[in-house]
């Protein structure tokens, strides 16, 4: 298991009587994707600036790097880097030039700074407008160009809080794609917010849920599925060529009593020419097989997966009742 990269024990936010961050704990590993997820005034902005050293906790700590964030908070910003929603950039410079900027600014000498800045384009696919005035960059470009000012100090840890606004669906791609190659190729350690249930789905290696300043579950989607779901039915969906033909016959009939011999199938259902079975195990293979006997041919056998996007209903739209 690789070594933690960033350690969060107790933290907790408070604004007068109001508490942004409410004793959080999460350990988040090398290389990893993690994906912060929750409706707005959850809590997430208010971790990532106290991971950043931009704001002290009231109680707890939280680690980057080895570093504490509160007590050193220089040496954490050398380590992370952090690409707002809003990025802003020198309008009457370049794209390049601005990159070079950034670079001195983190102690690189100019032709230092000017090789860094080069390589950095390279990397986001941004060399044919590097030498552009940023003031006309499109939102897509200015946002490529924000990951490139993170990249440029070489940071081991990168924030990305709504990355892909503002891009269409090609950039999207890429930059997800990015993403996950600055995650296994170069072990960067990404922390992902986006309510694009889709795209956390797609590169986060785990997601933390937030809800009113608590971290209410974390993990992998299929582990967290497993631990929500674990007392809702199995539906499992089957469909044949045979059907059309045949869910009128007599060796249906018999194949369906088989079927409600099993005893963790509790209910069977026709629906558009297809079998929908609500089971309280999964019993994919053994029904898999008892078709095969019956000479019923395959051609659809679909276990109902939850993913993100029932995860996050149930817990944002009113599934869960948290506590105060």
């Amino acid at each position: 298991m690789k070594e933690p990269i960033i350690e969060i024990t107790g933290l907790t936010k408070k604004y007068g009587n109001f508490t942004a961050v409410d004793h959080l704990n999460l350990t988040i590993r090398k290389g990893e994707v993690f994906g912060l997820l929750g409706p707005n005034g959850a809590g997430k902005s208010t971790t990532i600036l106290m991971l950043l050293g931009l704001t002290e906790p009231t109680e707890g700590s939280v680690s980057v790097c080895g570093f504490n964030s509160a007590s050193q908070p220089i040496q954490v910003k050398k380590m992370a880097g952090y690409l707002p929603e809003n990025v802003g950039f020198y309008e009457d410079r370049t794209g390049f030039d601005n990159l070079v900027y950034t670079a001195k600014l983190n102690g690189f000498t100019s032709k230092q700074a000017e090789e860094q800045a080069w390589d950095v384009l390279k990397r986001v696919g941004m060399t044919n407008e590097a030498k552009k005035l940023t003031g006309k960059y499109s939102r897509g470009m200015r946002q490529r160009l924000g990951l490139a000012n993170v990249l440029i100090k070489n940071p081991q840890v990168i924030i990305l809080d709504e990355p892909t606004l503002g891009l269409d669906p090609s950039g999207i791609r890429e930059l997800l794609d990015l993403i996950v190659q600055l995650s296994r190729e170069d072990g960067i350690t990404v922390l992902f917010s986006s309510h694009h249930l889709h795209q956390v789905q797609r590169v986060c290696d785990r997601v933390g849920l937030f809800v009113k300043g608590k971290l209410l579950d974390e993990g992998d989607i299929q582990s967290l599925s497993k631990r929500l779901f674990a007392d809702k039915p199995v539906i499992i969906t089957i469909g044949s060529d045979s059907f059309p033909q045949r869910l009128q016959s007599a060796d249906f009939s018999k194949l369906e009593k088989r079927l409600k011999e099993i005893e963790s199938i509790n209910a069977i259902n026709i629906v558009d020419e297809r079998l929908v079975l609500t089971c309280s195990s999964d019993v994919t293979a053994e029904i898999a097989k008892l078709f095969v006997t019956f000479d019923y041919p395959l051609n659809h056998l679909v276990k109902r997966e939850y993913g993100l996007d029932d995860i996050y209903n149930l817990y944002f739209e009113g599934g869960v009742k948290n506590e105060e």
